[in-house]
């Protein structure tokens, strides 16, 4: 059985409404499992896109709060969020508190980052090595947090003394986390931490040898069955041709389906057609 994800959103402020309707939308239909954003308040120009309004976005995760008052049923939350960017430990309390008050219904996308201007406009940038050490510190952390009554945790990066994080999440242990990456020590975190893994073609890179490397690491740490995969792409005008790639997901023994559309005016319908003709059969 498949499970499918809206992406393809993005959080700028100007988008907001298209953001809302296709979130909204995605939940009445039925059939989405969840809807993922990215997180990122600087983007700056990149070979993909270019748009003049690119750093006028919305924090994320206050965001992610609003639209999971404004549904029912699906889940909602980042592809991905990155850890170094903020303190771990407040980032747990915020997940925390988004799913308590959503009755357990959150995603986690946990990177490193690389938008650099957004780092050094708002946080600190450091060299990739540095934010892959932060990213092994900082889940650590976190998942200390959302477990354990009290916490106590020295590290290079981190510290906490006495910290309780409390309510914790009603997802037990912890909502899902999502990794997207495509670095070695950040594929072995997945195996290590993650519970859904989207590996889309990043130039150079074979999604089979990545694939590997998660799984060998799932295997490591005792997490076979805690790992699936999610394929999806920015999808044709077609509904028919979008099935093609949904079946070539499947095959390939994914669990999710990350659907992200053409921007229209028309979004709304094709979600809902989507769901009803798409979507039903992989259930």
């Amino acid at each position: 059985m498949m499970k499918f994800i809206l992406g393809g959103l993005g959080n700028w402020y100007n988008d907001f409404a298209f953001i809302e309707e296709a979130v909204i939308a995605a939940d009445k239909s039925g059939g989405f499992d969840g809807a993922i954003l990215p997180d990122h308040y600087m983007w700056g120009k990149l070979p993909w896109h270019d748009r003049p309004d690119s750093n006028r976005t919305l924090d994320t995760w206050i965001t992610i709060t609003h639209l999971l008052a404004k549904t029912e049923k699906i889940k909602i939350g980042t592809l991905v969020t990155p850890i170094p960017f903020r303190p771990p430990g407040m980032l747990a309390k915020m997940i925390s508190t988004a799913d308590v008050l959503s009755g357990g219904r959150t995603l986690f996308g946990a990177g490193a980052g690389w938008s650099q201007i957004e780092f050094e406009g708002y946080s600190e940038w450091n060299s990739p090595k540095v934010r892959v050490d932060k990213v092994y510190e900082g889940l650590d952390l976190m998942t200390q947090l959302w477990t354990k009554d009290k916490v106590d945790f020295e590290g290079k990066y981190y510290q906490a003394k006495g910290a309780v994080l409390d309510p914790k999440p009603l997802q037990k242990p912890y909502p899902k986390i999502i990794f997207g990456s495509q670095g070695t020590r950040m594929l072995k975190l997945a195996g290590q931490y993650g519970n859904i893994c989207f590996l889309p073609p990043w130039p150079g890179k074979k999604p089979e040898d990545m694939k590997q490397i998660v799984i060998e690491s799932a295997k490591l740490h005792d997490r076979t069955d805690k790992v699936t995969f999610m394929g999806g792409e920015m999808g044709p005008t077609e509904l028919g041709e979008y099935k093609t790639k949904v079946e070539k997901a499947a095959d390939s023994g994914a669990g999710y389906f990350l659907a992200s559309f053409q921007r229209t005016t028309k979004l709304t319908d094709t979600i809902k057609k989507f769901a009803e003709e798409i979507i039903p059969s992989f259930k």
